[in-house]
């Protein structure tokens, strides 16, 4: 379903090339963002291309230049300029092995929301040489549905993702993200022994960095803001800690980037970690990055609340029971205990909601 009007077109496509587009955002389409929508009306082009015709001014709202996150009103024109896309892939939907594994990880289903416990080296959307991803399976597999992402994960991150089965439960959501109304708790295990105890880090953020040609995530007082809150669950001697992290914000690589900030780069992190560490790792099973989000909560505006939680996949569990092998004396930490129920470590843990 689009959220957009299409204006006619003004002008013929050079061969090769798409015409100028120029749509009129409808109600429905009210508060998304600019990048959000450009990424669904361009389903297949890469988001990193997407982010460079808006940074050079080439899309426009209302005919003057924006930014990636402004939130669209009713009412607003967004021209399109001309692009040169490749062939579409063949087939031109998702394979059918693809769909069915997306389909059986939805761990919650009601009226508004779907909740999926992703899987990890599954990207949320097409892009960025990907042809399909876990919205256009879902959509594949459920044609007659309006499916919207409401947050996104890193392709190697398991764990909670919700997706928004209305426009308005789109909203809503997006509405709670942009305040302390929805709380997000990853797993993480990162280098060392974490001795800071529960620690808040407030680090800005900067995504538009290039490292040999490939986007990368720095520390920048030029930066967004970006605020993590980490808090040790389980002690593995000196090897190693098993962090919980609750998300105030939601920046691109934000935890995997103030892990490392902080001298304890997150295991199997190929970008932002510590090369000797993930050869330890993966002497011990670990074949992927270690997040994991495992729960998600918040308060829906008319009342009534909503939790739910995925436990640990048994690949990570196997890795922590070989870690506690080579670590006899690893226990808990104080503030693990009440990160346990919350959901995971333990296998036992439910998805529920209220």
């Amino acid at each position: 379903m689009s959220y957009v009007k299409e204006l006619p077109a003004t002008q013929d496509p050079a061969p090769g090339r798409t015409q100028v587009r120029h749509f009129e955002v409808t109600e429905a389409q009210a508060g998304q963002r600019l990048d959000n929508c450009l990424q669904r009306e361009l389903s297949g082009v890469p988001r990193s291309r997407l982010y460079r015709l808006i940074r050079k001014g080439e899309v426009r709202v209302n005919g003057r230049r924006a930014s990636p996150d402004l939130r669209l009103q009713p009412g607003d024109r967004v021209r399109i300029p001309p692009l040169r896309l490749a062939p579409p892939p063949e087939p031109g939907t998702p394979p059918a092995a693809l769909s069915g594994r997306i389909e059986r990880s939805i761990v919650y289903e009601d009226e508004k929301l779907l909740v999926l416990d992703k899987p990890a080296g599954v990207a949320v959307h097409g892009g960025s040489g990907l042809s399909f991803g876990v919205i256009e399976a879902l959509r594949a597999a459920r044609p007659r549905e309006s499916l919207e992402l409401v947050h996104r994960l890193d392709r190697d991150t398991s764990g909670c993702l919700l997706i928004a089965r209305h426009a308005g439960t789109l909203r809503t959501l997006h509405a709670l993200l942009r305040t302390a109304g929805f709380e997000k708790r990853y797993l993480a295990l990162v280098k060392g022994r974490w001795t800071r105890g529960a620690s808040r880090i407030d680090m800005p953020l900067r995504t538009d960095i290039r490292v040999h040609g490939e986007r990368t995530v720095r520390a920048s007082s030029r930066g967004k803001p970006a605020v993590s809150e980490f808090r040790p669950v389980q002690f593995f001697g000196d090897t190693a800690t098993l962090m919980e992290v609750n998300l105030r914000t939601g920046r691109t690589h934000q935890i995997r980037v103030h892990a490392a900030a902080s001298g304890h780069p997150v295991a199997g992190d190929e970008k932002y970690g510590d090369a000797a560490f993930n050869t330890e790792m993966a002497a011990l099973g670990l074949k992927r990055m270690f997040l994991h989000a495992h729960s998600v909560s918040f308060a829906w505006p008319r009342g009534g609340e909503f939790s739910v939680n995925t436990p640990l996949a048994g690949e990570l569990a196997s890795v922590l029971e070989a870690l506690a092998a080579r670590a006899p004396h690893a226990a808990p930490h104080a503030a693990g205990r009440a990160a346990r129920g919350r959901g995971s470590p333990r296998r036992a843990a439910h998805p529920r909601a209220r």
